[in-house]
């Protein structure tokens, strides 16, 4: 496919590597500006399967409200700077090779 493009476009090797970014370059341009934001709503990215085997610690507050009476004190406490993903603890870092073991 690329030959058969390659071969149709005019001009002699630097030319063609010219219009061949071009044409590289608009098919992205309209794959992000048209075909992507028209296919988004049509893919499961929103299905989300892990629940964290149902339970959750983490209780959601609209924005501008207070925590209801029945929260802990640690609400109220300043929030954590560990990383965290809607609440849950992100995984730590595990290397492939043991500490200590050459490569």
């Amino acid at each position: 496919m690329y030959a058969w493009i390659w071969n149709r476009l005019p001009g002699n090797a630097l030319v063609r590597a010219f219009l061949s970014l071009v044409l590289f370059v608009a098919v992205v341009a309209v794959l992000f500006k048209w075909i992507f934001p028209w296919a988004e709503p049509l893919l499961p990215f929103g299905d989300v399967t892990v629940d964290n085997g149902g339970t959750s610690s983490v209780q959601p507050v609209a924005p501008g409200a207070t925590p209801s009476a029945g929260a802990s004190a640690k609400s109220s406490a300043k929030p954590s700077t560990a990383p965290s993903l809607n609440g849950a603890a992100l995984p730590t870092y595990v290397p492939l090779v043991p500490t200590g073991v050459a490569a």
